[in-house]
């Protein structure tokens, strides 16, 4: 790419970032935008404006994302939110302490150098084959066995030592974070209780439950309350979502016939379409008392003869369900399993009848169709790469030559085709991996989240990563491979500063145009606006069109991931992408803060249990920068590369340290956290009935919360109509 190209490309995203931001500021002072803008705060009873003030600052969101602080974000997110701050503070922090220190360095150094004009040498660029005046602000431009390499292998030990640094502190500040939350004087239903798995059979006269509570109160005679037997439940799922849909159908016909005083119709047959009509409120009157005369059968069905071999186990206090999750309850391995239990709201009950070796069989054979899947992912990855480069583009489609030989169309390919083709193959990839992570057994929706997370880290180091870098070259680099295999670091280390500029363009358009889009939600407003013109009628349905979500870590985190691989790899090759990876995650920070505060809903609390898994993935792409270095100050003849080697070494030994340092406080409830005292004495009862699933259950505690956000929206709609 052209240094020309390269600067409309950052010109032209930076100028969009601030159209959408200033649309942002305009479109979230319209009272009619309120639920889109300010969901989370309308759930939690609050004023969405601070004060009703509609002639806001145009960047008071700013000021009020800088001034928050990790309790507020605690408070209306939880702590996974607050952990994902920590965890986008400290790579920025460990991007702004490097660029300290190598920017005025290394920048000069590799200015006033001279190699890239004496030998003209293609291979060592930045720019896939073309010489621009990026070139000469990278190690590009070190003349081989030059004296000034030392600068840059300092360079290297400046890095690690700022990462292993804001690491450690991180960890402590996270997991002194996890103990405050857990701590809480407030009850949480899930310190009480422990998931057991792999149940045996019951002796002859005993049913499961009987069974269950026997063994567990002849262990805890004096703490042990009662539990709750899991249950084959398909077919009752299945009717409670049909007498959902029922309600939800004849709440819809009832405002329509209020809105126009005309009983509405429809057809019986497919889709509404084809067979008798009928009246729409008789009809779903009618289907729904017989839909609740067969939930009402089914569920006495499936408590008195589908019980299984799992069950939640619940105790009068915590410290002894904490005592027991961490317990061996069975001499062997594959019987009487017990771990924490998760949050009511995440289990994932299809999964807890999985037994022992099963779930272990499934664990290797989704790792087997992971790296299958990588492997093959990676053709097309490959191959896109290589033919968006404008002159491979012309070849493959010869019909676009004349258009192409237009300058602004030429610059303007050259500066997006290839990054925004990444980007497309990217976003089709994870419904898939978390359909992986669930199919391995895994008892809960936040561990799915993490393991999908972990997948997509390595899918995308792996392949977009190392598979973008080698794909400039690729037949060229296979060859060697062929006859040198172990000889991988050099040619992934001589093939990495080709893409420099690349991957330069690649983090540009994902803070500009990325964060542009997730500040203003355009998107998201012109979805609900059309849905509740044309298509939603009861307040159910307007709440289902703005309702948010939550921040979606299973994607967002290995994004991140992906371009804090990047900044390491490149942070000595081309200093300059330090710049923008402080950019990425200071801009991320700001604006993901506001949409954390005002905007996205937290589905579920894992109380940090995300972070060993980030900080381990931090550590890994240190290591792949650490070992990438190594190889391409060898290919610059550098003999003191070797001085590496004990980085390399270290970083395994930090990771190892944090590991047996931290970890169990992450995987267990320790105990002097679990015995702090409440502020009143636990509803055991109620603790236990919010385990049961709803289609075993009519008791539904959100209903008054989601009545009183929707009296909140409906004011502020009224206000806009006004």
């Amino acid at each position: 790419m052209e240094l020309e190209a390269f600067l409309l490309s950052l010109g032209t995203s930076a100028f969009i970032f601030l159209v959408l931001m200033f649309l942002f500021t305009w479109l979230s002072r319209r009272p009619g935008n309120v639920s889109i803008y300010y969901p989370n705060r309308i759930l939690k009873g609050m004023d969405p404006w601070e004060g009703s003030s509609l002639t806001r600052n145009s960047f008071a969101w700013i000021r009020e994302a800088l001034t928050s602080s990790e309790q507020d974000v605690v408070k209306l997110s939880g702590v996974d939110t607050a952990v994902y701050f920590v965890f986008l503070s400290t790579v920025l922090g460990i991007f702004a302490l490097s660029s300290l220190l190598i920017l005025p360095i290394l920048l000069p150094l590799a200015a006033t150098d001279k190699s890239i004009k004496n030998t003209r040498n293609v291979t060592d660029t930045t720019s896939k084959g073309t010489f621009s005046q990026l070139d000469n602000l990278s190690m590009a431009n070190i003349t081989r066995k030059s004296s000034r390499l030392w600068a840059f292998l300092g360079a290297v030990y400046w890095i690690s030592l700022v990462t292993y640094f804001m690491l450690w502190k991180a960890y402590k500040h996270v997991s002194t974070l996890r103990a405050q939350a857990l701590m809480s004087a407030d009850t949480i239903p899930e310190q009480f209780a422990i998931l057991v798995r792999d149940i045996p059979s019951p002796p002859n006269g005993q049913t499961h439950k009987e069974f269950i509570d026997s063994f567990f109160r002849d262990i805890y005679p004096e703490t042990f309350y009662r539990s709750l037997v899991v249950t084959e439940n398909r077919k009752v799922n299945k009717i409670w979502e049909g007498l959902e849909g029922y309600k939800k159908k004849l709440a819809r016909a009832e405002a329509i016939f209020a809105a126009t005083s005309n009983r509405p119709t429809n057809k019986t047959g497919l889709l509404g379409l084809a067979g008798k009509k009928v009246d729409s409120i008789e009809y779903y009157t009618d289907l729904i008392n017989e839909s609740v005369a067969k939930l009402e059968t089914e569920q006495k069905k499936v408590l008195a003869e589908k019980q299984e071999t799992a069950a939640i186990v619940f105790f009068t206090d915590r410290v002894t369900a904490a005592l027991a999750a961490q317990s061996l309850h069975s001499q062997m391995v594959d019987t009487w399993t017990v771990t924490e239990a998760p949050e009511p709201r995440q289990i994932l009950w299809e999964n807890l009848n999985i037994k022992f070796f099963t779930r272990l069989i499934r664990q290797y054979l989704i790792y087997f169709i992971v790296a299958i899947t990588i492997l093959f992912y990676m053709i097309p990855i490959a191959f896109v790469s290589a033919i968006t480069t404008l002159a491979n583009l012309q070849k493959a489609i010869p019909f676009i030559k004349p258009v192409v030989k237009i300058t602004f169309i030429r610059t303007i390919l050259e500066s997006y085709l290839p990054q925004i083709a990444l980007i497309i193959f990217l976003a089709m990839l994870p419904k898939f991996l978390m359909f992986l992570s669930k199919s391995e057994g895994i008892p809960s929706r936040s561990h799915a989240v993490r393991a999908a997370s972990g997948k997509y880290f390595y899918f995308s180091v792996l392949n977009v990563f190392i598979g973008v870098t080698l794909a400039g070259s690729l037949f060229d680099n296979l060859k060697a491979l062929e006859q040198k295999p172990n000889s991988i670091v050099t040619v992934l280390a001589t093939s990495l500063p080709k893409n420099a500029t690349f991957f330069l363009t690649y983090v540009a358009l994902k803070f500009f145009i990325g964060y542009g889009l997730e500040l203003s939600r355009i998107i998201p407003l012109i979805i609900f606006h059309l849905k509740k013109k044309y298509l939603y009628k009861t307040e159910a349905e307007v709440k289902e069109a703005w309702y948010p979500g939550d921040l979606s870590y299973a994607t967002r985190v290995p994004s991140d991931m992906l371009i804090l691989t990047i900044t390491f790899c490149y942070s000595v090759i081309a200093p300059l992408i330090l710049v923008f990876g402080v950019i990425y995650f200071g801009l991320g920070w700001l604006i993901l803060r506001n949409q954390a505060l005002k905007v996205y809903v937290p589905s579920y609390e894992s109380y940090g249990r995300m972070w060993p898994h980030i900080h381990t993935r931090i550590l890994a792409a240190l290591f792949l920068f650490q070992v990438v270095m190594f190889g391409y100050l060898g290919v610059k003849l550098f003999v003191w590369a070797t001085l590496l080697v004990p980085l390399i070494v270290i970083s395994l030994i930090f990771g190892y340290v944090c590991r047996r340092k931290f970890y169990l406080g992450f995987q267990h409830t320790a105990l002097e956290v679990a015995c702090r005292e409440l502020k009143q004495s636990p509803d055991h009862e109620e603790i236990f009935r919010s385990f049961i699933p709803h289609s075993l259950s009519t008791h539904k505690p959100e209903d008054h919360q989601f009545k009183g956000a929707m009296s909140r929206y409906q004011d502020y709609a009224a206000i806009s109509a006004a």
